[in-house]
């Protein structure tokens, strides 16, 4: 005789879980038409998806404000509760996904120009000494404020304690100097001195949506380190273009459309193959100022995490060898 299970009234009474999906989208971007596209459907589906929840609960859970959504009261209460939900389901079933999968998945979390400049080259060199690890990597500007939820492996960051529960291990510290391309400094052989290189067109590295606790320093400072006031640029002097994106500048510099600093740790091969120069010999040197990697000390036993960790140190003993003389 079958044995029939009395209705579970929980889970009757659980609204659609695929509108509650639609639903922590539409609270975390604010906006419908950029949930939407993180879901990979119409805008038309996530109000549709909004509504029927809504109806459900019986209470309102956005205030709609132009194009853009705020969470009400009763939105904000449901947020917290299913949020949080949704990142436990998100990481048991990375836990799961990651113990039936042959190779050992390792998050990276580090700066977008670290990422460019630095790891990238160099990426090729590990998977080939490395065949089993994945990496998973996360970039971003400021290290005090990543997505719920993300507990990278390992750091590479200039914060000395990014979070509890991380070992730190100094690495290099800041040297900084001017660069740009040879046939930019042919054709602008004024820039030879720091009173033309303040008159010259330069690509400035601004503070904009970075991470505020970390050390900045622009041409202001690195000019007024050399007792040379930016200010008294000339009247006819060229641009001053001003980006937060340290890509970017480094790409003008390579495109002969200005004089940029060259952080030594992600530059310096581009030096060393003669794409950039230095046109003066002045450089910042910042011997209390680091960078760091930070490990998470619950992966200390876990192979993968130790082999990547290892292996970044390894790869940073021939800079920090060049480094000991600045």
């Amino acid at each position: 005789m079958v044995r029939h299970s009395e209705p579970d009234q929980t889970l009757i009474k659980m609204p659609s879980l695929r509108a509650v999906k639609v639903f922590v989208a539409a609270a975390k971007y604010q906006n419908f038409t950029r949930a939407a596209e993180a879901l990979c459907v119409t805008q038309a589906a996530v109000s549709r998806q909004i509504r029927e929840l809504e109806t459900y609960l019986g209470a309102e859970l956005f205030s709609r404000v132009g194009r853009a959504v705020e969470l009400t009261v009763a939105g904000s209460i449901f947020f917290d509760a299913v949020q949080l939900s949704f990142v436990n389901i998100s990481q048991a079933a990375e836990r799961i996904r990651s113990n039936t999968n042959t190779k050992h998945v390792v998050t990276l979390c580090c700066s977008p120009a670290f990422a460019a400049l630095w790891l990238g080259p160099r990426m090729p060199k590990f998977f080939d000494e490395n065949p089993d690890i994945d990496i998973n990597l996360v970039t971003t500007q400021n290290f005090l404020s990543m997505e719920p939820g993300v507990r990278p492996d390992i750091y590479i960051t200039k914060l000395g304690k990014v979070q509890a529960g991380y070992s730190s291990h100094p690495l290099n510290h800041d040297v900084i100097y001017p660069v740009c391309t040879p046939q930019y400094l042919v054709q602008h052989p004024e820039i030879r001195n720091l009173q033309g290189l303040r008159d010259g067109t330069l690509l400035n590295l601004s503070p904009y949506g970075r991470s505020q606790v970390a050390e900045h320093v622009d041409w202001n400072v690195w000019l007024a380190f050399h007792d040379v006031d930016l200010k008294s640029r000339a009247n006819t002097a060229p641009h001053f273009f001003n980006a937060n994106d340290y890509n970017l500048l480094v790409q003008l510099a390579l495109g002969s459309q200005g004089v940029a600093l060259g952080w030594h740790h992600l530059i310096a091969p581009l030096v060393a193959q003669g794409m950039l120069v230095r046109p003066v010999e002045q450089e910042l040197v910042l011997k209390d100022t680091f960078h760091f990697l930070a490990f998470n000390e619950d992966k200390e036993h876990d192979p993968s995490c130790r082999r990547l960790r290892d292996w970044l140190l390894d790869e940073f003993q021939p800079l920090l060898e060049t480094l000991r003389t600045r």
